[in-house]
């Protein structure tokens, strides 16, 4: 009965003649379809037309979202349905239906609201308030847009802005890096200029030695050609000399027989009398040599360290073999120094087993003592190294060079003992030679090797 008088007085103040000249705003359909949805679930199935009773179990949420065409023709074209939902919405919203039935909505309302309302109860002058509300909606999405512009016109200026200071800066980082190459590529320039001259000057420098060696050879060949006839010379003087101490032996030899006797009676005592006091002092051989008491690291211990080649010095090998020749002559050899001398291009390892064979080679044919060092004062890590027989191999110890120990080994021999050092170092063959020492090139001796 109330749903009847509602819709009485609904139908007295909306007449069927007054009706929107245009359709409903969006914002405004929405918002009556909501209504709408959420007022069918205080209707029974009967209340309902057909179109919408297959909604009637949804959710108002669902019932808006699938059911929102059929709601809003059926609010249209349904007018006892449209007043049955006007008497939900005046359970719901009195307050908002009671004012505007009186013909004053509320100021403060949401025009959304009070049009969705307006339309649903259609009270006098309903089009307006939802045309009113229409344009409400339209003139704040008008400033949402403009606002909306504003804030992106605002982002493209920083933008702008921004793109404006870092084109600013990227010049100026240009023009730095021109400015940094501008004074690189003058100051190569300046090196280039520099390097020219310097080449300039190095082939005027050149011609003048090239010149002073052409003048030099000129100078040994005229020598050679000289030393050639003296040599010549004194080899006819020599051979005459020869012939004079030939014929002089032979007329002195019928004369020593008894000088010979004397002489070998000599011998024969003082050999005797040697070994009466040998055996009077009971001295035992000598088992010991000097190099064995001179402090060094045995193989095994560390591993050599690489020595830069020296200066070379070509001389004969068979002065070697003259040296070796002489009574307990004790080779010393600075190992590397010939190693690099001889064959710089193979590893550390094979220079010394090259280098160590030729030496027992060498030593097994001259019987001389022989001992080889190599320089070990900053290595960290063992050297397996099993010494050839008859050569002794040491290394120097830490802190202390190859050289130094070479010098050890000479002064430690008694004066008298041929000591023959094998070393392209000058500092080394004129500490030797001071001490007593007969200094070698490293070159004589890999000559030597290289002939065994």
């Amino acid at each position: 009965m109330a749903d009847s008088a509602n819709g009485d007085r609904a139908t007295e103040r909306g007449t069927p003649d007054e009706a929107l000249d245009r359709p409903l705003p969006e914002k405004v359909r929405r918002r009556v379809v909501t209504l709408a949805g959420e007022a069918l679930g205080g209707l029974t199935m009967a209340e309902l037309p057909l179109p919408l009773r297959q909604y009637a179990r949804f959710t108002p949420q669902r019932r808006a979202k699938f059911g929102g065409n059929a709601i809003a023709a059926a609010l249209e074209n349904d007018a006892v349905f449209r007043q049955r939902i006007a008497g939900r919405l005046r359970e719901t919203l009195p307050e908002l239906a009671e004012a505007l039935e009186s013909g004053s909505p509320p100021p403060a309302a949401d025009p959304v609201e009070v049009a969705a309302v307006a339309y649903v109860l259609r009270p006098d002058g309903w089009p307006k308030l939802v045309l009113a509300a229409g344009e409400e909606a339209a003139r704040a999405q008008a400033e949402r847009a403009g606002e909306e512009t504003q804030r992106e016109l605002t982002a493209l200026r920083e933008e702008l802005a921004r793109t404006r200071s870092a084109a600013r800066d990227e010049a100026e980082r240009a023009r730095a890096d021109q400015e940094a190459a501008r004074k690189e590529l003058e100051a190569v320039q300046r090196r280039l200029r520099s390097a020219q001259s310097d080449v300039k000057r190095g082939e005027a420098a050149l011609r003048k030695l090239r010149a002073e060696l052409e003048s030099v050879r000129d100078s040994a060949a005229t020598e050679k050609a000289a030393a050639d006839k003296d040599v010549r010379r004194l080899r006819t003087r020599l051979a005459e000399a020869e012939s004079a101490l030939e014929a002089g032996r032979r007329a002195a030899r019928e004369g020593r027989s008894l000088e010979d006797m004397r002489v070998r009676l000599l011998l024969d005592t003082v050999l005797d009398a040697a070994q009466g006091l040998r055996r009077e002092l009971a001295v035992p051989p000598s088992e010991v040599r000097p190099a064995d008491t001179v402090e060094a690291v045995e193989p095994g211990r560390m591993s050599p360290k690489d020595l830069a080649a020296r200066g070379l010095s070509e001389t004969d090998p068979a002065r070697l073999d003259q040296l070796l020749s002489l009574p307990q002559t004790h080779l010393v050899v600075d190992g590397y120094n010939v190693t690099k001398t001889g064959y710089p291009t193979l590893p550390l390892e094979k220079q010394r087993l090259r280098l160590l064979g030729g030496l027992a080679g060498l030593a097994a044919q001259s019987g001389a003592e022989v001992t080889c060092v190599f320089d070990g004062a900053e290595l960290a890590a063992p050297v397996l190294l099993a010494p050839p027989r008859g050569v002794r191999v040491l290394f120097s110890k830490p802190g202390q060079t190859a050289d130094e120990l070479i010098r050890q080994l000479v002064r430690a021999e008694p004066a008298g003992r041929p000591v023959v050092v094998v070393s392209s170092d000058r500092e080394v063959a004129d500490g030797c030679a001071a001490a007593g020492a007969r200094p070698v090139a490293s070159a004589l001796l890999l000559k030597r090797l290289a002939r065994s």
